[in-house]
């Protein structure tokens, strides 16, 4: 009895070239698509192709050559086996630098808002920090070099796509980074379980940078020397300290809900209605110093209108003389 053609075997993945960066994932790569990476390829399982039919449409629609290649040889170029069977090879991130960020804000007319990394050693934490930040509305992120865990596939994959559209600024030097921001007026913001300060007691609306200190040694000698406020995030439980990226992200988010307290809720879709930034009336600009807090209750006496001292009469000669006879009503009535 005859048997028809075997189909094609999947091949192994193709290594990366220099200059190439692969970006693992559904979400991921949709994102790199959005962001207008420029593709080299899209790898595919054939176990997966069919659920990921839309992505193969939109690549075949962009001309990007499509490569089916066996599940174990995408994970092992990945590095992690999260990649939902698919990838695409796109040209070597261009990364920014701490004047970009700067310029950002600048351009966007809001306060300074940065996110600082200090040697995290788990890419997933990296990824989620980096997810959040973007979420937050973030001008850019800073890290070092050395002693942080990489932007590898697993931390872009962590980060929903987050990395395709923020500033990320690798530096030698953090510290030396960081007090340039002081210079351009960025306080810049440690967290620190006896702190005086909660973060909701803080006052984070003018140019901020939130530092995440590493997993195991929260932040180094030389960044806590940096930071011009230590602030702590408060507790109940029996538990005495938060994850890394779960920490830094209340962080952010606390800031963000200070500087724009009419920020979208979560899940509902971007608005195009030009810059989010713009929010709030006066905002600072960097190298504005922070306005002082001022407590709630002023504020809301502040912002009440005053009661006119003189009732304004009646516009014509009938009404004031009806007015004139008007029985005020009892109270209660």
């Amino acid at each position: 009895m005859g048997h028809g053609p075997l189909p094609p075997r999947a091949a192994p993945a193709p290594e990366l070239e220099p200059g190439e960066e692969l970006i693992a994932g559904r979400r991921p790569v949709e994102e790199a698509f959005t962001a207008a990476r420029p593709p080299r390829r899209l790898l595919v399982t054939p176990q997966r192709r069919q659920a990921l039919e839309r992505i193969v449409l939109h690549a075949t629609t962009l001309r990007i050559p499509i490569i089916e290649v066996e599940g174990g040889s995408l994970t092992a170029l990945a590095g992690f086996d999260g990649h939902q069977g698919v990838a695409v090879v796109v040209e070597a991130r261009r990364f920014a630098s701490v004047d970009d960020i700067v310029a950002r804000s600048i351009e966007r007319k809001e306060p300074a808002f940065v996110l600082v990394l200090d040697s995290l050693e788990d890419p997933q934490n990296v990824g989620t920090l980096l997810r959040s930040a973007e979420a937050a509305g973030v001008h850019g992120v800073i890290f070092p070099t050395e002693r942080q865990a990489p932007l590898s596939p697993s931390a872009i994959k962590a980060s929903a796509g987050a990395t395709e559209h923020l500033l990320l600024a690798p530096v030698d030097d953090l510290a030396a980074a960081l007090a340039d921001l002081h210079l351009r007026g960025v306080r810049v913001v440690g967290s620190e379980a006896d702190a005086a300060l909660s973060a909701r007691e803080a006052d984070l609306r003018g140019p901020t940078a939130i530092v995440v200190g590493s997993e195991g040694h929260g932040l180094s000698p030389a960044i806590r020397r940096r930071c011009d406020l230590f602030v702590r995030i408060p507790m109940r439980g029996v538990i005495g300290s938060l994850n890394a990226a779960v920490a830094g992200s209340i962080m952010l988010f606390e800031a963000l809900g200070q500087r724009d307290p009419g920020a979208r809720p979560a899940g509902t879709p971007a608005s195009d209605a030009g810059s989010d930034a713009a929010t709030t009336a006066g905002a600072a600009t960097v190298g504005d110093p922070a306005e002082p807090a001022m407590p709630a209750k002023k504020r809301a006496s502040k912002a009440a209108p005053k009661p006119s001292a003189k009732t304004p009469k009646p516009a014509t000669k009938a009404a004031r003389k009806a007015a004139s006879k008007a029985v005020p009503e009892e109270p209660g009535s």
